[in-house]
């Protein structure tokens, strides 16, 4: 089992837990954005593909909030930059490593509270130094004198607040990117204060609660860990069974699909998710998919991954079920269903339930309802980090939501983390020495450009909703190749024009999109579109060995006219 967030917030995660000793996606609710009056934006544009977050940012800046925004693309993250910083895709921890030297040259560092509360950070500063600002330039293409303006704004700012997104996680170094951030936020001692700190922004609905529920392959309920014999045995108690059955760590999802496990795995069940689109070297996921024995498919439309099963089930949409989800700030909200699903349309937990039963495994799905399932998982993330034990339905739904951790029936639930301590036995954070260990696939001779992937406002993940909408397919119509006004120039590309996009796994033919506002050497193809516009045909399978998280975000590429 493998969960959506091994493509969204793995990296983050694997960055949070090694630092802080544990990991929710904003430790402080949205609303506290509000005291906020520098905001670091990283790998995030926000004012497309999360535009809820950008009312809070807009709030902020009436309040006199600066805001940077690190990104190769846009101009200034859809308006709400007051500095935007353009590296080259896949160079973003060389960004966050000159910052922290940078910041350390000025004398910003808050040397009282890494003393009380953080571990490590001699050897993280050491490792930090040698990047300064003219380094980076020479790595991302950064300007130094703009480094250099972001880290003053940083340093003299306060609270000050690190978001980061896909942009600079969806790397072979997301995590040790993710890190780098974070440890400047803990450098400065913002973690832990109202209106500064550190978060990663989830990309879609419960991507927070599928790891802390256990969807993750090495993950158990509570944010415990498959690996831990106290959290197996903990886990195994509430489900009444012996530790041993319960299996060890799994493969990632991108491992899953991959054509060299073939061998290992004959049958798959794909639950609303359309990795034919969606996954890394795409066009190897869907070879690898066709060659299973029984691949069966549940989601609400018939997407380019049903087209390769042997059985799909209807599910149930959101407004037709009931249930939990926990959203961006960490807070657990009950939904209630509006209207009943249509035809053979059913939720995924009976559906998961009466497959357990006819495989033999009844004794652990007799529930007759999501309020149960609720319970049990209270039950059994009691004492884990990810603590739900104080939470059920009536308390959800008279509190409008919960924050976890919420321990006992009488607790209010957990708003904002690290006002006092970390995660960790000791209540220390433990930062990390860090290195730039650059790209997985660099451009070269042959494909000397970078291809990054990402989403339009218009569209949503692998497009399997939004691409059945006419007013978005209308905006919309079909993916593009969008590329700089210099390098349209240089490769005598129109806007408007067909364009041949290369790299080592494939190519597509494309419409060219010609952007004023765009890093030179970047290509940039949207990610929700399948059959001849699919950009993950494109991508490459390359694993971060922390997180498992494909590096989406950078590749060799050429670029020709047609």
């Amino acid at each position: 089992i493998d969960y959506n967030g091994r493509y969204c917030m793995s990296a983050a995660a694997a960055a949070q837990n090694t630092v802080l000793g544990m990991d929710r996606g904003l430790h402080f609710p949205l609303d506290d954005l509000k005291h906020t009056r520098c905001l670091l934006l990283v790998g995030a544009n926000v004012a497309e593909c999360l535009p809820p977050l950008a009312v809070f940012i807009r709030h902020a800046k009436r309040a006199g909030c600066k805001v940077v925004v690190v990104d190769p693309r846009g101009a200034g993250g859809g308006g709400l930059a007051d500095l935007q910083l353009k590296p080259r895709p896949g160079t973003d921890l060389a960004v966050a490593l000159a910052l922290c030297a940078e910041l350390e040259r000025l004398g910003a560092l808050n040397w009282d509270y890494l003393a009380r509360r953080c571990g490590g950070v001699e050897a993280a500063l050491a490792a930090a130094r040698p990047h300064n600002a003219e380094w980076a330039q020479g790595v991302s293409g950064v300007p130094a004198d703009e480094l250099r303006r972001a880290a003053a704004w940083l340093a003299q700012a306060r609270p000050s607040l690190v978001l980061t997104g896909r942009g600079a996680e969806q790397h072979v170094q997301g995590p040790e990117t993710a890190m780098a951030y974070l440890q400047m936020a803990l450098l400065l001692g913002q973690v832990g204060v109202p209106g500064g700190g550190f978060g990663t922004l989830t990309g879609q609905g419960n991507g927070q609660g599928g790891r802390e529920h256990g969807q993750k392959a090495d993950q158990l309920p509570g944010y415990r860990s498959i690996k831990d014999p106290a959290d197996r045995a903990a886990v195994a108690r509430c489900w009444g069974v012996d530790p041993a059955t319960l299996p060890g760590p799994g493969l990632s999802a991108q491992e899953l699909f991959r054509t060299d496990h073939r061998a290992d795995i004959r049958g798959l069940w794909v639950v609303a998710s359309n990795p034919a689109v969606s996954a890394a070297k795409a066009r190897e996921v869907r070879e690898s998919l066709a060659g299973l024995d029984f691949l069966m498919v549940s989601d609400l439309f018939f997407s380019e991954t049903c087209r390769l099963a042997h059985l799909v089930l209807p599910a149930a949409a959101f407004a037709e079920e009931e249930g939990t989800m926990t959203n961006i700030e960490g807070r657990v909200v009950l939904r209630r269903s509006a209207v009943t699903p249509p035809g053979q349309a059913r939720s995924d937990w009976r559906t998961l339930c009466d497959l357990a039963r006819r495989l033999g495994a009844a004794q652990g799905f007799g529930f007759n309802g999501v309020e149960e399932i609720f319970a049990e998982l209270a039950r059994c993330t009691a004492g884990g980090r990810a603590d739900y034990s104080g939470m059920g339905y009536t308390k959800l739904e008279r509190n409008k939501g919960i924050f976890w951790p919420c321990p006992a029936a009488e607790h209010p639930g957990t708003p904002r983390l690290y006002g006092e301590r970390f995660a960790f036995a000791d209540g220390r954070a433990r930062l990390q020495p860090l290195a730039w260990g650059g790209l997985a696939e660099a451009p070269d001779a042959e494909y000397p450009l970078t291809l990054t992937t990402g989403r339009v406002l218009q569209h949503y993940l692998s497009g399997n909703q939004t691409r059945r909408i006419p007013a978005l397919i209308k905006a919309v119509p079909q993916a593009f190749v969008q590329v700089s006004a210099s390098l349209a120039l240089e490769r005598g590309l129109k806007d408007g024009g067909a364009a041949r996009v290369r790299t080592r796994r494939g190519e597509l033919r494309l419409t060219v999109q010609v952007s004023q506002d765009q890093e030179h050497g970047t290509l940039f193809i949207p990610m929700h579109f399948g059959g001849d516009g699919c950009a993950n045909d494109l991508t490459l399978d390359a694993l971060a060995p922390l997180s498992k998280m494909p590096e989406f975000k950078a590749c060799a590429a050429d670029i020709s006219v047609v």
